[in-house]
């Protein structure tokens, strides 16, 4: 079956006003300068969840975003690759993928795109493994390896960038906020905000949501990714114990991070690891201005990942949920082929 009778056949099976996700509370919560969110989709087609995130990832195109490549050692002598676009200023934007992402998906993209043509530097950060080469150890990424962003961080403030700002999406926006928050007031001076976009936040909950049959596609393709990867590191991984045939054969994230993710990164289980990394318990510490936007309608997210209590007593832990936008979906169309959510993130830095 095609791609485009998948999207069909996903799109017609969901209803359009589906809130099985939603936070139950649905009152006006006043929350730090955030009344209500501006997003607005651009036709009523768009409310559906499925359309707004497909439509973004496999749809849309960025175009004309011609990146230096930079590679980087980590201490345990691996390699993390980093792609430029260079601004002749002092400020300067990380960008942070997904789970399977890379620099050069659209989402990421739009973002450097659009900051770059503001005047600022962006440092697209490719996670290990995913620039298009396997990196040499047995360790990859994850949703709490906030060791291998802290290299990337000393690399970045070693260029002399006198304003840094984090922006993660999804698995990456787990990624920022955990790390923020984990170092609370002993962050970075040179850090000045951090911007969060689609989060599974609460990762055990979440994990659950995604596996659910309405998500079918998307797990689909992640499994199919994760796959090529094990198959890419099949010596290594026998070599040090791992069960091979299971782990190729895992469908599941659930399988996935029991057998690999939790075993590889030091953790007992992959419960163990859901609950350390998940960047909800580190947002109370939070101490520079931080936004998380989650649309009501991802079909990524349990009602875990709606901290609105957090926000409601935080004074710069921003929360941001529009009632439509999907996962890193947030579709608009206008001649510029800017999204909403990259504006969004924009106003959020300069103001």
């Amino acid at each position: 079956m095609s791609f485009r009778s998948n999207l069909s056949a996903l799109i017609c099976k969901t209803r359009i006003d589906q809130d099985c996700y939603l936070p139950t509370d649905k009152t006006n919560v006043k929350m730090p300068l955030i009344k209500k969110s501006t997003y607005r989709v651009p036709s009523f087609i768009f409310k559906n969840r499925h359309l707004n995130t497909i439509y973004a990832s496999q749809i849309r195109k960025v175009e004309a975003v011609n990146y230096t490549r930079e590679r980087i050692n980590t201490p345990d002598d691996d390699f993390i690759d980093l792609d430029w676009l260079y601004a002749d200023n002092e400020r300067v934007v990380i960008v942070c993928h997904g789970l399977e992402g890379a620099a050069d998906r659209q989402y990421v993209k739009g973002m450097a795109k659009y900051f770059h043509q503001n005047n600022w530097s962006v440092c697209a950060y490719n996670y290990r493994g995913c620039s298009g080469e396997p990196n040499r150890q047995i360790r990859a990424y994850h949703s709490g390896a906030t060791d291998d962003l802290e290299v990337v961080m000393q690399h970045v403030l070693q260029k002399k960038y006198r304003t840094i700002v984090l922006v993660g999406f999804s698995l990456g926006g787990n990624l920022v906020l955990k790390y923020t928050g984990e170092n609370a007031k002993n962050i970075h001076s040179e850090i000045k905000k951090t911007v969060a976009l689609s989060v599974p936040c609460h990762l055990a909950s979440s994990s659950e949501v995604i596996q659910q049959s309405q998500n079918w596609i998307y797990m689909k393709r992640f499994s199919v990714k994760l796959r090529k990867k094990v198959e890419a590191k099949k010596d290594l991984l026998i070599a040090q114990g791992f069960d091979y045939d299971s782990l190729i054969k895992a469908e599941k994230f659930e399988v996935f991070d029991e057998l690999f993710t939790s075993k590889a990164h030091g953790f007992e289980s992959r419960m163990d690891y859901y609950t350390k990394c998940s960047a909800v318990r580190f947002l109370p510490d939070i101490a520079i201005p931080t936004l998380l936007i989650n649309a009501k309608d991802d079909p990524f997210l349990s009602p875990e990942c709606f901290p609105v209590e957090i926000a409601k007593s935080h004074d710069l832990f921003h929360l941001e949920m529009p009632d439509y936008g999907g996962h890193v979906g947030f579709m608009t169309f206008n001649k510029e082929n800017v999204l909403w959510s990259e504006k969004r993130t924009y106003e959020f830095v300069v103001n």
